[in-house]
């Protein structure tokens, strides 16, 4: 499993990429890895405030359905529409084509809350 060095993460097993007032948000290699094959995601509306720590989404797998958790909160400004078509880019690449949604994010201090790779790594094993 990976953890890059450049992002953030949640506990609740998602990861946050900075540039800027906009973070990309995905779930981590030990998430897709849990889950199995994802065959669905339901995933927020381009315009929609989501608070950090609260649901934002579904992914559901061959082993479970779980929700999705923001790790910052503020407003979608995009979605992966790659992954109607194409989920299992969710277990492919989670970091790269299998990104879910970009957050405008409304709080900065969200990103000092989010864990830096080895803190995280340390939660999980």
């Amino acid at each position: 499993m990976e953890f890059p060095q450049d992002l953030r993460y949640s506990s609740e097993h998602t990861w946050a990429r900075r540039e800027g007032d906009r973070v990309t948000v995905g779930i981590t290699d030990f998430a897709q890895e849990e889950l199995g094959e994802v065959l669905f995601l339901e995933l927020p509306q381009v315009g929609r405030s989501i608070t950090a720590g609260e649901s934002f989404g579904v992914v559901e797998s061959v082993k479970a359905v779980s929700d999705l958790f923001a790790p910052v909160s503020g407003t979608v400004a995009e979605v992966n529409a790659q992954l109607d078509d194409a989920p299992e880019l969710v277990n492919r690449e989670p970091y790269e084509e299998g990104w879910m949604i970009v957050i405008e994010t409304s709080n900065p201090d969200d990103w000092q809350a989010l864990l830096v790779a080895d803190d995280y790594q340390a939660t999980i094993t």
